[in-house]
């Protein structure tokens, strides 16, 4: 007897193919069939008449007009682009301004939304109202609306001259928000990504000895990491590249040096971040309440502070809830960063809607927007499941 009939269960027999196709297509099998056929025939006509009407309006369906000359200008972008380079280029720089614009709102909305969240769970009924309050105004408003109002306002800050300074090193003014930076002289992102390679390389080795002599202290993991990221620093400088602090001043009519963020940038950013913020802090505050009161009692009969409770007790357990519903505010943030175009800031949309009048060729400029927030969106979520499985098998483990 073999290996896969001892371990087959008695009495049952594996369906065949027709038996298969039979459950997949349910009841009314012919009729389904039928229905398929003519939704695929339906899609064939349309799409013959939509070739029909291109050739007849002298356009060429395909996606060739991407190696063509752009002949219009973007106004920032983090890859060089001057007019005359390619569509497809000048698309290229539009998907990383939105991926730039996302990541960073997913980032800053996350802080604020599980601040707020918690901070609506204050015994201090000031507190908690005023967040409640910002909650309920920021979810039952447009979020065009607020991107409006946070491009004025930003807008109506002062010039240059007399740029405010929240903080030492940091400038807003009219012309944007402008943070220190550390000037590497050309070879941030080299790098940038030799960083990330020691980083990777560094919680393989980790995760090895894990497997092989158990889990290793807490101080030496940070201390690994740490080395990780400072050992591409020193050989970088070792070879010569200096690192200078790059400190934003007022030179002339402007500010110059630092990273700059434009006011349409520094806008949508903080209108997509504080909008999904709102419903972030709702999901952090129903996240809490849905962690019994025994584990409350529990870590605070042990001696722990409010804090360490919150921190090491309810979190970690909260987060297991938290994290599905997060997923789809992070999701909402990244297609909701299309409305950028009102704005101005030069997006993925605003960017093809461009290309798509000059070049008339509208339904491949849709497929690609439909192809590229898919992606985005798939991404999203595959790296926040991956997460929340490894959360949930650490959380089944304790």
């Amino acid at each position: 007897m073999n290996a896969s009939a001892e371990t087959e269960e008695p009495g049952r027999t594996r369906p065949g193919i027709l038996t298969f196709v039979r459950l997949w297509l349910g009841g009314w099998p012919l009729a389904q069939i039928a229905l398929y056929l003519g939704t695929l025939l339906a899609v064939f006509w349309l799409g013959r008449n939509l070739v029909a009407n291109m050739a007849r309006l002298g356009l060429t369906p395909g996606f060739a007009f991407l190696e063509h000359a752009a002949n219009y200008e973007i106004g920032e972008g983090f890859i060089a682009y001057a007019a005359g380079d390619s569509y497809a280029r000048a698309a290229l720089v539009g998907l990383l301004n939105t991926i730039a614009v996302s990541a960073l709102g997913c980032l800053l909305a996350t802080v604020l939304g599980v601040t707020l969240g918690i901070a609506r769970l204050s015994a201090n009924p000031l507190v908690s109202r005023l967040v409640q309050a910002y909650v309920e105004l920021l979810r039952n408003t447009p979020l065009l609306l607020q991107l409006f109002a946070w491009n004025t306002v930003i807008h109506l800050l002062p010039g240059p001259r007399q740029a405010l300074s929240p903080l030492p090193g940091v400038l807003l003014s009219s012309r944007g928000l402008f943070l220190p930076a550390i000037d590497t002289g050309g070879h941030g992102a080299t790098l940038a990504v030799a960083i990330v390679g020691a980083v990777l390389a560094m919680r393989l080795i980790l995760k090895l000895r894990r497997h092989l002599a158990g889990p290793s202290p807490r101080r030496a993991v940070v201390l690994a990491y740490l080395a990780a990221v400072l050992l591409p620093v020193a050989i970088a400088s070792g070879f010569g590249v200096a690192f200078t602090f790059d400190v934003p001043s007022l030179k002339g009519f402007n500010i110059r040096g630092g990273i700059s963020m434009t006011p349409e940038f520094a806008a949508l950013m903080l209108g997509l971040a504080v909008n999904a913020s709102a419903s972030i802090a709702e999901t952090v505050r129903g996240g809490i309440l849905a962690i019994p009161g025994g584990q409350w009692e529990a870590a605070r009969s042990l001696g722990l502070r409010p804090f360490s409770v919150m921190r090491l007790v309810v979190l970690p357990q909260a987060l297991r809830i938290i994290l599905p519903v997060m997923t789809s505010s992070y999701l909402s943030l990244t297609k909701n960063s299309s409305l950028a175009v009102a704005i101005g800031f030069p997006d993925l949309v605003s960017i093809l809607n461009t290309t798509a009048n000059v070049t008339g060729q509208a339904l491949e400029v849709i497929v690609l927007m439909l192809g590229a927030y898919l992606t985005l969106s798939l991404a999203t979520s595959m790296v926040m499941n991956a997460y929340n499985r490894r959360h949930v098998l650490r959380g089944d483990r304790r």
